[in-house]
């Protein structure tokens, strides 16, 4: 198909050539890259890497790079837009504080925090953390405001004197730091510009001695000009040695006729304040005479040194100002920040004055003009300061904070605070750190030349003398060689190397089992030739070639892995790392054996290919052999043996792949790729010979032979290139394969370049360093062509779709447009780019139909180009109204409508494209998955030898994946079942692989063989990845391909009738046989299980087809097919299975019905579809359907037992009609007789019961005999018990026992009954208690009859009813395998012990009262019921104390399950009846996303600083989405129409999803809380499930608009009391501060005026709750509008006030906190009231909340008029405080209990409040001043609502506690 191509003009920019050139928008810009040099002759300057394509703007700050990563369709490139493609680097000034000024090259497209890396490290700074720019602008240039304070010409006289005091002390103010998130161009840096580079943060600079001189001359300047320029305040004495030692810097050593008085400048040489003294110079030099013949060196640490010492070193310095202590008055301060601690300091002597260390700071809030911080409990009061640099102390607190941590982080890494443990970890972790503790020491050192003669001596052999020859000694040479050490003189192995040999070790014996086992076939049943043997068959031969495949895939990649691990020096080998890939290579070879052997038992042996094949696997093993033998640390072979080793490893793999007709690679590719590899490796050669050029040259010996090891390593590094590209060239389409080959390419880069900087460093032969360099060169040529050959072939093949960038950015920006509501102008925005997107997509579709040659495919494409432009132009519309009116909620709907249906258009329109593509996707990802689990099947075997947890390791070994893995060749093009089997297969799959994910996770602490954890941790990870891009493709081509799920069901059950039909065939021929792992026993009990699966699902069907419901009556469908394909198998099974040929084929004609029914019961739904309401054919559906169920009745009827079960109910039916007659005949015989025989037929019916039981869980022969045997026992007690009646002496009596008798008939048919239930679906739910319950009440029935008929004689009733009941628990002791309870091991424990002392105690009393002859004693009841309570109680607190722990460990399994559970339970067909309307169930669903919301967002805080802390978090996430998903099924239930309510449902379930993904990463983070992936994993997990609240959010909002309004406004009232508090803190704080001179009067009838608005709203609110929802939401946007703003002029009236009066701004801003808080409660109520009758309960609460706000609006209007009448204020403020109280009591008195906990320190805390209030209230008393009245009223209003709120909580507690 023919692509749509993005044409750009591409400026190459040093030449100004624009070329006009094509590409795919899906090409990475790293592609287009390479093409442009390709293409463009002029672009082919410079290396490739320093170049990229920049996106200009007419602001030069808005220019953006494109990332090498991305590709052209991310940017949203049009036609026609120009790329400059030019250098990234650029010349960037760096000036230091010593006057120099370096050049540094930087890359533009990064940030100001990455270059520093590259600036610090070019002039030897390490510590790069702590050092800044500073943007050096002219004073003219300055804005406005940039200092503590605002410069203005009518600045005030003390502010004035602020400026002045500020230069004076040279404060950090006007220190103009770069961002170091943004750019050097986003921030204006010209290139021109030369920047400062000076210490911001002063941490580890105690560190810096002369071993750093770098940093210890940037420390000694900057500390130099500090103390000169005044910042550092000195005495006379310490300047004066100061000056000595700059003097010595300068200088030199003293010398005395030259240095004398007169020589120095003193005002470079001390602070202004002393130059003027007497005698100062000469001082100076009297300090330098002492310094003698220090070095300059030397000096600067003792000069850095001296000036650590000083009280204000390494402080940045705030002038701020604070108030007064006692007065309302700000005075000037000096506010410090170090490392350690915040100071307040003196701004005249700069004494500290306080200090606070950086510990005790708890929290701060900085403002555009003040800054607060917060101690805690370590300061009663907060304390703050005026001042326009909040935000710049606010990041400089930050930053000493995150360096701290990061250190921190750093020496608990690596155990720097010697914690001993530490140690012990890390030898066990990275074996490569490990110490050697004893060690031979071979010394080295330089060759020494003599003569190795020593004077012969001859003596005649044993045939004579001999003839010799004589000669001379070469000369002495020195070489020097590169290579293994002699064993016996190597060192002791290190830990790790241990490690490692244990590991090849055991590696080498799984190897040699594997060569075992593979020397002969294995053995298979027969198997028939009927079409499911033949189906099976290929299944698994297709399934064993995709393992083989997968598992050599892994020995290839692991091979190349240990050549790249290997390739360097021994010491810096990661040994773990090389166990890890070993072990890889011997589990795979260990599981890919069995394979190899099933499939060569199934191939077909004529031409001996199963031989072939085993001959090929015995050839891998053998060469994996070889390698483990030559990567032995004691095997001293040279290097050249591990790569021939590994060659043959790839050659084996190449051969066996090609054995099962796997070899996806072509031989051309492949001799291509080994051409290219030794390509590199000649050009290596090359290099290597001029390198040897300059060794010969060089005159250093040391440099020389450098420039040999390095030349050596090249030529070492290019070899195992050629090894590796050996190894992994047959599985190359492996991403592991091609990483590792990569890898390998970028250690010969390193080499390369290693050899360059030596052979610079060894000489200056221009010459030749310039052949070098062009050898090298070509190497990195070569390398490129190689990796670019490799990517190549990764990305071919992949399906680019003609119309994939205009969908994909219609998808995108409909979804935009939706979650947009309410932003008329984003809305619109969003438009415009859509518009664009459908204009191309409307034209290539055109383009299509003009090229298309079939006329009737050129109709359709033509029809639907026009559909989706109408669509287009009716959103284009839309869009108008929306820009012109865009207020008016009711065009945003219009707008949002239009996108919805240009959306359903372009589905339409490019639905074979964009379905092709996403089965494409799904198909790829399948099989990335199905190899992920091979191998984490794989990791797990290995890991069962070294599991220490035998539980966790069973756990993981018991799930087996085999059933569910998805086959990505399941999916041809245009199959359509073949697409919905992947589908399904895919979906079948999630569950069992996330179960293995955390299995594995979980296993991996335990197992104690660090090499296979590594491994089984990898694994995991990437089965984890894998398994979620398999639930994104399989969702979206669920899709797709879901509206055809009908058809593909009916096709299903269509072939399964064929299948079945030619099983019967084969039955009448005898050849059925069944498949391996089949079993009579297993097949009847699969099929039992499956009718009723089968039974529920076409009920499903049934009820949504006659509701009409195309969607839900698919997945019916499908759910149909697949339980009746798992029937049909069962049924093949059981008929090849048994002995009996007549009962096989009742089974198979019986399932084939069972198939006809159902194909006809599919048609017949299809077909009500189409007509919904047609009643004949819902009449036809139910005949169907009760045709079906007959059916399937009728197969499980013929399974083996089932008959005789039958048989026996229909003999209980027959004899029980003997109890129908009016009367019976006297009975003839004694009563003794007739009791002991009834006694001993209720013996017998009682014991076959127990035996009817058993035979459930043995073979279904004894289940036949047990229940006929039961028949039989039945018909001898009911003649004894017909007998016993006769006995009765009245008719009352007779129709008693009659009665008992009818009962126990029942009880009996019901067991039989549960038996059958049981017998054919073991697994059922609840059927083994049903099936005891029913056993139970036969031996009650029983009881009850033998007690009606022996009441005559006293305690003999309840001495049989106890026999016969330690009978039916005798039964259940012989076999106690079967659950009998829900209690644990544990609880089984205790209630055993507790039992036992009521036993004893019932024993006692049987013994003492049958001397007496008293009947048993019921005293005890009562306290075996307390002690059953108590017993609850415990369990109870056990699991909570279990469930803590275990999400303190990680185990996160239980939640991931409960979720899954959650989930589910959206899909499941009728939901329970709702109890309430939408309103509420909204209201709900919005409480539990927030806390979702914000769980998550504190698990990102936690994840950084407390990961210890995520196993509650997300145990909340659990239990609230639990919650959620309850509450969102009534939600999508009650919505209207029903598309809101599937919206609903689908994202609360897109939520669980994420939630599932967060919550497994929140127990991987607790496993490894180091692990700095998962941390970045848990934070786009946390993202992800915020992005999909909103959604949720956005969809409860479209099903009620007015509620919804409601809960955003009283969202945005609880923002505005928040900020009230806020204010209230400042307005404590006495920083609450008037503006431009402003009074209360200019803010007072603004007040007012707002107020009266805020009523008029009111009444609006109150009347919305019964009107329409446009009106309420109207009425509620209207109420949160004026709040705020009624809020935002009393913060102006009480900052007006000013902060010399803080408690009347308290009072005034309190009174418009109740009126907020009384509006939140009325929207609520409002919101509850909403659409319900005017005599409903909620209406009164919603007429109580009105008259709260109108009271509260009162007050706040009588607050007002009293706040500038000094004489009433207080007392206002008193009544406005009483009237609170009583509001609080009301609340308080209410029944809701709070969610908050309280523990008793705070209930204690609270009554201090109270007594200080109290405190406060007597001295006002005494007093009478209105101030203090003021203050005690604002006191007292805290501390009793403080405490109401404690004890409320407290209250609530205990409450639940009762409860």
């Amino acid at each position: 198909m023919k692509m749509v191509a993005l044409s750009l003009k591409i400026c190459v920019r040093h030449c100004n050539v624009v070329k006009t050139m094509q590409f795919e928008p899906s090409t990475a810009v790293y592609d287009a890259c390479r093409v442009i040099r390709e293409r463009v002759p002029e672009a082919q300057t410079g290396q490739a890497s320093d170049y990229g394509l920049f996106l200009s703007d007419e602001d030069p700050r808005k220019g953006i790079w494109l990332e090498a990563g991305r590709t052209l369709d991310y940017y949203m490139l049009r036609n026609g837009d120009i790329l400059e493609y030019k250098k990234k680097q650029r010349p960037q000034k760096i000036r230091m504080l010593d006057g120099s000024v370096k050049t540094v090259m930087v890359d533009d497209s990064k940030t100001v925090g990455e270059l520093l890396v590259t600036i610090c490290s070019r002039i030897g700074i390490t510590n790069y953390e702590e050092y800044s720019l500073i943007q050096e602008t002219i004073e003219e240039k300055k804005e406005e405001g940039t200092g503590t304070l605002r410069k203005d010409r009518t600045l005030l006289r003390d502010e004035r004197k602020m400026e002045k005091l500020k230069a004076k002390l040279h404060t950090d103010d006007d220190l103009n730091w770069l961002d170091h998130s943004r750019t050097f161009r986003e921030q204006g840096v010209d290139e021109n510009e030369t920047l400062l580079l000076r210490r911001k943060f002063f941490y580890s600079d105690q560190n810096v001695d002369s071993r750093d001189p770098v940093q210890l001359n940037l420390l000694y300047v900057q500390a130099r000009d500090d103390i000169l320029n005044g910042s550092h305040p000195v005495s006379f004495e310490k300047a004066c040695e100061f000056g000595g030692f700059q003097a010595q810097i300068q200088f030199g050593p003293h010398v005395e006729h030259k240095h004398k008085p007169g020589f120095l400048d003193l005002k470079e040489f001390l602070p202004k304040e002393y130059i003027k003294q007497r005698g100062a110079e000469k001082r100076i030099f009297q300090e330098h005479k002492n310094c003698g013949e220090m070095s300059e060196i030397e000096a600067k640490v003792k000069y850095v040194k001296l000036a650590r010492s000083l009280r204000t070193y390494g402080v940045s310095f705030f002038l701020v100002k604070e108030k007064m202590k006692g007065k309302n008055k700000l005075v000037p301060r000096l506010l410090g920040i170090t490392k350690d601690s915040v100071m307040r300091v003196d701004e005249k002597t700069k004494e500290v004055l306080q200090e606070w260390p950086l510990t005790t700071v708890k929290r701060w809030a900085a403002s555009p003009k003040s800054f607060t911080l917060d101690f805690g409990e370590y300061q009663e009061s907060y304390y703050s300061v005026q001042t326009t640099e909040g935000e710049q102390i606010s990041q400089l607190i930050a930053g000493y904070i995150d360096i701290i941590l990061k250190k921190k982080q750093s020496k608990d890494r690596f155990g720097l605070e010697g914690d001993e443990e530490s140690t012990m970890l890390e030898e066990s972790v990275s074996p490569k750190k490990s110490t050697i503790l004893q060690q031979q020491f071979n010394r080295t050192g330089k060759a020494e030349h003599g003569s190795v003669a020593l004077p012969a001596v001859m003596r005649s052999g044993s045939s004579g003398p001999e003839t010799f020859n004589v000669g001379s000694m070469p000369s002495p040479q020195q070489q020097v060689m590169v290579g293994q050490m002699h064993r016996g003189h190597m060192p002791p192995l290190t830990s790790a190397q241990q490690a490692l040999m244990g590991t090849i070790n055991t590696s080498m014996h799984a190897v040699q089992q594997a060569q075992d086992d593979l020397s002969e076939l294995d053995s298979l049943p027969p198997l028939g030739q009927d079409m499911a043997s033949r189906v099976w068959v290929q299944n698994k031969v297709d399934e064993s070639k995709h393992e083989i495949h997968s598992q050599v895939d892994a020995i290839t990649a692991g091979t190349a892995s240990v050549v790249n691990l290997t390739a360097g020096d021994p010491a810096d080998t990661d040994y773990t790392a090389v166990g890890c890939a070993i072990t890889t290579i011997s589990s795979n070879l260990t599981e890919m054996s069995k394979g190899v052997k099933l499939l060569a038992a199934l191939m077909d042996d004529d031409v001996g290919s199963g031989e072939d094949l085993l001959r090929a696997a015995r050839t891998l093993a053998g060469a994996v052999s070889d390698l483990l033998k030559a990567v032995q640390p004691t095997s001293g072979e040279p290097r050249q043996t591990v790569l021939t080793a590994a060659g043959s490893i790839g050659q084996a793999s190449g051969d066996l792949l090609r054995q099962i007709g796997e070899n996806e690679t072509d031989e051309r590719f492949q001799d291509v790729l080994m051409s290219l590899a030794k390509a590199v490796a000649n050009a290596a050669a090359m290099l290597v010979l001029k390198a040897k050029n300059v060794a010969q040259v060089a005159e250093d010996t040391v440099l020389q032979n450098r420039v040999i090891a390095a030349a050596t390593q090249c030529a070492l590094s290019t070899s195992q290139l050629v090894a590796c590209a050996k190894v992994v060239s047959p599985t190359i389409s492996s991403p592991v394969c091609q990483e590792q080959l990569i890898e390998a390419g970028k250690l010969v880069d390193r080499s390369v370049e290693n050899c360059v900087r030596a052979c610079q460093a060894a000489t200056g032969d221009s010459e030749l360093l310039k052949q070098v360099s062009a050898a090298a060169s070509v190497v990195s040529q070569a390398l490129h062509d190689l990796l670019q050959h490799v990517r190549q072939f990764a990305s071919r093949g992949e399906p680019i779709g003609r119309y994939d960038q205009a969908t994909d950015t219609i998808m995108c920006v409909t979804e935009s447009i939706f979650s947009s509501m309410g932003d008329a102008g984003e809305m619109v925005r969003q438009a415009r780019v859509l518009a664009q997107a459908t204009s191309d997509l409307v034209n290539a579709m055109r383009s299509d139909a003009e090229a298309e040659i079939d006329m009737e495919n050129s109709k359709k494409l033509l029809a639907a180009a026009k559909l989706l432009a109408d669509s287009t132009a009716r959103m284009v519309e839309a869009a108008k109204g929306a820009a012109a009116n865009p207020e008016n909620e009711d065009q945003q709907q219009r707008l949002r409508e239009a996108a919805e249906g240009l959306r359903v258009a372009t589905n339409a329109a490019a639905q074979n494209a964009i379905k092709k593509k996403i089965v494409n996707r799904l198909e790829v990802a399948a099989k990335q998955a199905a190899a992920a689990a091979t191998q984490t099947i794989a990791a797990s075997q290995n890991a069962a030898i070294s599991n220490k947890n035998p539980s966790a390791q069973q756990q993981l070994v018991s799930l087996t994946l085999d059933h569910h893995m998805p086959q990505g060749s399941q999916a041809q093009a245009e199959d359509l079942s073949a697409q919905l089997a992947l589908i399904i297969s895919s979906q079948n799959f999630l569950q069992p692989g996330s179960k293995m994910v955390s299995s594995a996770k979980a296993a991996v602490p335990t197992v104690s063989d660090q090499a296979a954890a590594m491994q089984l941790s990898q694994c995991a990870k990437n089965l984890a990845t894998s398994l979620a891009e398999l639930r994104t493709a399989s969702q979206k081509a669920h899709e797709a391909c879901g509206p055809m799920e009908i058809d593909s069901a009916l096709n299903t059950v269509q072939t399964l009738k064929s299948e079945l039909q030619d099983a019967k065939m084969a039955a009448a021929e005898s050849q059925l046989k069944p498949l391996p792992g089949e079993t009579l026993e297993k097949c009847a009990q699969d099929l039992g299980s499956t009718s009723k699966g089968v039974g529920s699902s076409m009920a499903q069907l049934l009820t949504c087809a006659a509701q009409g419901n195309e969607h839900y009556t698919g997945v019916a469908a499908r759910e149909t097919a697949q339980a009746l394909k798992t029937l049909a198998q069962a049924a093949r099974g059981v008929a090849a299975s048994t002995n009996d040929p007549e009962a096989a084929h009742a089974m198979l004609d019986s399932a084939r019905d069972v198939m006809e029914g159902s194909a006809m019961l599919i048609q017949e739904a299809k077909q009500a579809l189409i007509a919904p309401g047609d009643t004949e054919s819902q009449q036809r559906l139910a005949q169907v359907a009760k045709a079906v169920s007959h059916s399937l009745n009728n197969c499980v009827n013929c399974l083996p037992g089932q008959k005789d079960v039958d048989v026996a109910l229909k003999s209980i039916g027959e004899s029980s009609k003997k109890l129908l007659v009016d009367s019976l005949p006297p009975s003839t015989k004694p009563f003794q007789e007739a009791q002991s025989e009834l006694n001993q037929a209720a013996a017998d019916l009682n014991q076959s019961a127990g035996e009817v039981v058993h035979a459930t869980r043995g073979q279904s022969g004894e289940l036949a005999a047990a229940s006929g045997k039961f028949s039989d026992d039945f018909d001898e007690f009911l003649d004894a018990g017909i007998e016993m009646a006769g006995q009765a002496q009245t008719k009352e009596d007779q129709m008693q026992v009659i009665g008992n008798l009818k009962n126990i008939s029942m009880a009996s048919s019901k067991l039989l009954l549960a038996a059958k239930s049981l017998s054919v679906d073991p697994g059922a739910p609840n059927a083994k208690n049903l099936l005891a319950a029913a056993a139970r009440a036969v031996t009650e029935s029983i009881n009850q009859l033998i007690m009606l008929c022996t009441q005559q004689a006293p305690g003999q009733k309840e001495c049989d009813n106890a026999l016969r009941e330690l009978e039916t628990v005798k039964g259940m002791l012989e076999n106690p395998n079967e659950p009998v309870s829900d209690l644990s091991y544990f609880d089984c424990i205790e209630s055993v012990m507790e039992n036992s002392k009521v036993l004893g105690e019932s024993m006692a009393g049987i013994s003492q009262n049958a001397k007496t002859g008293d009947l048993p004693a019921q005293h005890t009841h009562d306290a075996i019921t307390e002690a059953a309570q108590l017993m609850k109680e415990a369990v109870d607190d056990i699991m909570v104390t279990l469930n803590e722990a275990a999400s303190e460990v990680g185990l996160v399994g239980g939640m991931v399950d409960a979720i899954a559970e959650a989930m589910s339970k959206l899909d499941e067909g009728t939901p329970p009846e709702p109890k309430g309307t939408f309103v509420d169930y909204q209201t709900t669903v919005v409480k539990y996303s927030k806390a979702i919301a914000v769980t998550a967002q504190e698990m990102m805080t936690k994840s950084v600083t407390n990961p210890e802390e995520l196993g509650g978090l997300a145990s909340q996430m659990t239990t609230d989405y639990g919650h959620l998903a309850l509450q969102g099924q009534m939600a999508a239930a009650t919505a209207e129409p029903e598309e809101i309510g599937f919206q609903i449902r689908t994202r609360v379930q897109d939520l669980g999803h994420g939630c599932i993904f967060l919550v497994q990463k929140a127990g991987a983070l607790q496993v490894c809380p180091t692990d700095s992936y998962t941390k970045r994993e848990l934070i786009e997990c946390a993202r992800s499930v915020t992005e999909k609240v909103s959604l949720v959010l956005s969809a409860l909002q479209a099903g009620n608009k007015g509620t919804q309004a409601c809960i955003t406004a009283a969202t945005a009232v609880s923002g505005i009391i928040a900020d009230l508090d806020t204010t209230i803190m400042f307005a404590t704080a006495g920083t609450l501060n008037a503006e431009n001179g402003e009074t209360f009067a200019d803010h007072r009838e603004n007040i007012l005026k707002t107020a009266k608005a805020l009523v008029e709203d009111t009444k609006l609110l109150v009347s919305g709750a019964a009107s329409t929802p446009d009106k309420l939401a109207q009425a509620a946007q209207s109420s949160a509008a004026t709040i705020t703003q009624l809020a935002e002029v009393v913060k102006l009236g009480a900052a007006s006030l000013g902060s010399n009066d803080p408690e009347t701004q308290v009072v005034l801003i309190n009174a418009i906190k109740d009126v907020a808080k009384a509006l939140s409660d009325l929207i609520g109520a409002t919101k509850g009231a909403a659409s319900k009758p005017a005599d409903d309960p909620s209406m009164y609460q919603l007429k109580g909340a009105a008259k709260v706000m109108v009271t509260n609006v009162t007050s706040l209007l009588k607050t007002v008029k009293a706040v500038e009448d000094e004489a009433t204020r207080g007392t206002r403020a008193l009544e406005a405080t009483i009237e609170y109280i009583k509001q609080e009591l009301t609340v308080f008195q209410s029944k809701d209990i709070p969610e908050k906990t309280s523990s008793p320190e705070e209930s204690i805390r609270m009554t201090k409040g109270i007594t200080m209030a109290t405190a406060k209230a007597v001295a006002a008393g005494n007093s009478c001043r209105q101030e203090d009245v003021i203050a005690t009223a604002n006191l007292s209003r805290k501390a009793v609502s403080d405490m109401l709120i404690a004890c409320k909580v407290k209250t609530g507690a205990l409450l639940w506690v009762d409860g």
